[in-house]
């Protein structure tokens, strides 16, 4: 099966469209982005079992709105400051952050964050970012690329013999579906908002 790559995403949709002015307007995107990852990544809602951190609903967001391109610098960029130590991870801290805490536990989940970024990003360029039950597609491949690199870094960190799905996967399906959900819905109507304000 081909995709067709050919849509618009929402970054293309404002703003200039080439020159200078795309390329600085790209950059601005790149630097929000790497902000907005950061700010995500700590904010955690109640939830049943465990708390939901909204980094991975940035991630999938992103990448539906940025494209492939665009999003995969911002995620590369996302890393360069989480590895030069700044605390931009969702459990890092002061003192553990850097190379350090990306080779750890969670090391698997950001390649993940490379993996689904790309994916949706190529998605949205086949138009999937607008409908909703296609966006809920996309978040879900979103999830599973994710997950994947994750679980088999936490397996070579610790063992198979261990818990891994019950550390890595169980806990945070529920709140992996509720963002899945909002994505779904945040993406389709950003267009239709598009399509509004250009009448």
């Amino acid at each position: 099966m081909t995709i067709a790559l050919n849509r618009n995403v929402l970054a293309d949709a404002f703003g200039p469209s080439e020159g200078t002015a795309l390329r600085l307007k790209q950059a601005a995107l790149v630097v929000l982005g790497i902000a907005a990852l950061a700010v995500a990544a700590k904010i955690r809602v109640p939830m049943w079992p465990v708390p939901i951190t909204m980094g991975t609903f940035a991630v999938l967001t992103i990448g539906a709105a940025y494209g492939a391109r665009l999003g995969l610098v911002t995620i590369l960029g996302y890393m360069l400051v989480g590895a030069l130590g700044f605390d931009v991870f969702a459990s890092s801290s002061a003192e553990n952050a850097g190379l350090a805490y990306m080779m750890g536990g969670t090391g698997g989940y950001l390649v993940g964050y490379v993996l689904a970024i790309v994916a949706l990003g190529l998605l949205a360029r086949a138009g999937w970012d607008r409908s909703a039950p296609k966006m809920a597609g996309a978040m879900l491949l979103g999830n599973v690329l994710i997950y994947a690199p994750g679980l088999v870094w936490l397996g070579m960190l610790y063992g198979w013999d261990q818990p891994i799905l019950a550390w890595g996967l169980w806990p945070f399906l529920v709140g992996d579906a509720v963002k899945l959900g909002l994505a779904a819905l945040l993406l389709p109507l950003a267009w239709k908002a598009v399509a509004r304000a250009r009448g």
